[in-house]
């Protein structure tokens, strides 16, 4: 069974497309918001301790994991693109790490 968990009101789970729009301390006191958009590969730990990762494609085949706090104060908002093709019956999604192409 995947886990799912809720942020402000905002469910999702294993295998959800979401954009996390995380603040960035830049030199002095300069902040920005920077987005990343991904899957969700797991959900780590329950209540304040918990952490999920998220994996994007960047250029080039790159992929790109970042780790986040569940209840981080640097976290601005979450919000749900879409959800999974097919239902997900893995807690961990590590096999979309290195795909491997069929022959044929």
């Amino acid at each position: 069974m995947a886990l799912t968990f809720t942020h402000k009101d905002l469910s999702f789970s294993v295998g959800d497309s979401i954009k996390v729009n995380y603040k960035i301390k830049e030199k002095g006191d300069k902040e920005r918001i920077q987005a990343f958009d991904g899957v969700v590969l797991s959900i780590k730990g329950k209540g304040d301790k918990g952490t999920f990762v998220v994996m994007k494609n960047a250029s080039d085949s790159v992929k790109v994991e970042r780790i986040f706090p569940i209840n981080s104060p640097w976290i601005e908002s979450i919000k749900k693109m879409r959800g999974p093709k097919k239902k997900i019956r893995r807690a961990k999604l590590y096999f979309l790490r290195k795909p491997k192409a069929r022959t044929v």
